[in-house]
């Protein structure tokens, strides 16, 4: 695929299953919404930090990847990919809640 071609359209991507380690070129899906990418290789930060280059990444599917089995694991999935994708709204099929919509939701 092209992806330079969908940069500017594609809205959802689903590549679960596909072996995938790297993820160098995804920065041009500017559009991108959704991204399912469960149960592929991905196992470095340095990768993962790729999708934070996605501005309109609102869900993104990642389980079964190793390094989100290592963090879950640990315990700390969620949290690190909360700090590090800050418009994320939904991780792994559960919606995000971060500690700044907890203090104005009880205000």
């Amino acid at each position: 695929m092209d992806s330079e071609a969908v940069g500017d359209t594609l809205v959802e991507l689903w590549i679960s299953y596909n072996n995938i380690e790297k993820l160098k070129g995804i920065n041009v899906l500017k559009k991108l919404e959704v991204l399912l990418m469960s149960n592929n290789q991905v196992k470095d930060w340095s990768e993962f930090g790729k999708l934070a280059d996605l501005p309109s990444l609102k869900e993104l599917l990642f389980v079964g990847n190793p390094l989100e089995e290592k963090h879950s694991a640990e315990g700390d999935w969620r949290d690190q990919v909360a700090g590090k994708l800050k418009k994320l709204k939904k991780l792994d099929g559960v919606p995000v809640v971060r500690e700044e919509e907890e203090d104005e939701q009880e205000a």
